[in-house]
């Protein structure tokens, strides 16, 4: 096990550290489409909330619609955010089997894990392109909008965490390992591979 290393710095070395970072190039190239998609999402839904308050505590009149509108954004932020999970492999997954198996059986399990989370998003963005086609013309009960607004978000969800897996799964197979089998090699900073 790895121990943790701190090492002491001064009050000057601290504040010269963020002297330095005021310079350093602000670089936005690591965050992909879904990491705005779901920063809109997430802003939305704050604000829905925050006039949901003011209007509940301050104006002591609720608006009916701002909980149906922030419980819609914060289903569409969880698909949404999901895919950014799926592209960087930051979702929950077991590894221990990995460290008892042998490195090829680990590899053809690790193989396994990769084609079922992609047949598993594939399955998930039919059905709920069947279930959007059932629910078709219903509104919402508060907001004239179509529920289906909601349901392509989890579509589109399922699409890019579909398209997120391939990429994933193309990279484990060219690198020759996954996550499952050397997490150690995924804990360094969190960079998005696209």
């Amino acid at each position: 096990m790895t121990s943790e290393v701190h090492t002491q710095v001064n009050a000057e070395e601290l504040a010269q550290t963020f002297d330095e970072s005021e310079h350093a190039p602000v670089d936005l190239s690591e965050y992909a489409f879904e990491d705005w998609l779901a920063l809109a999402l997430f802003w939305a839904m704050a604000l829905a909330v925050f006039v949901q308050f003011f209007t509940r505590y301050v104006l002591n009149d609720s608006f009916a619609w701002t909980e149906e509108i922030a419980t819609n954004l914060n289903v569409a932020l969880v698909f949404i955010g999901s895919a950014m999970c799926v592209r960087m492999s930051r979702h929950i997954h077991v590894d221990f089997v990995y460290r008892y198996v042998p490195s090829r059986v680990g590899r053809i399990l690790a193989t396994v894990v990769d084609l079922a989370r992609l047949a598993f998003f594939a399955y998930g963005a039919v059905l709920i392109w069947r279930f959007m086609s059932i629910v078709g013309d219903e509104q919402m009960t508060t907001v004239n909008l179509p529920k289906n607004l909601t349901y392509a978000f989890v579509f589109i969800g399922f699409l890019l965490m579909c398209f997120r897996s391939i990429q994933v799964a193309v990279a484990n197979w060219r690198r020759g390992y996954s996550v499952l089998e050397r997490p150690e090699a995924f804990d360094a900073p969190l960079v998005a591979e696209t």
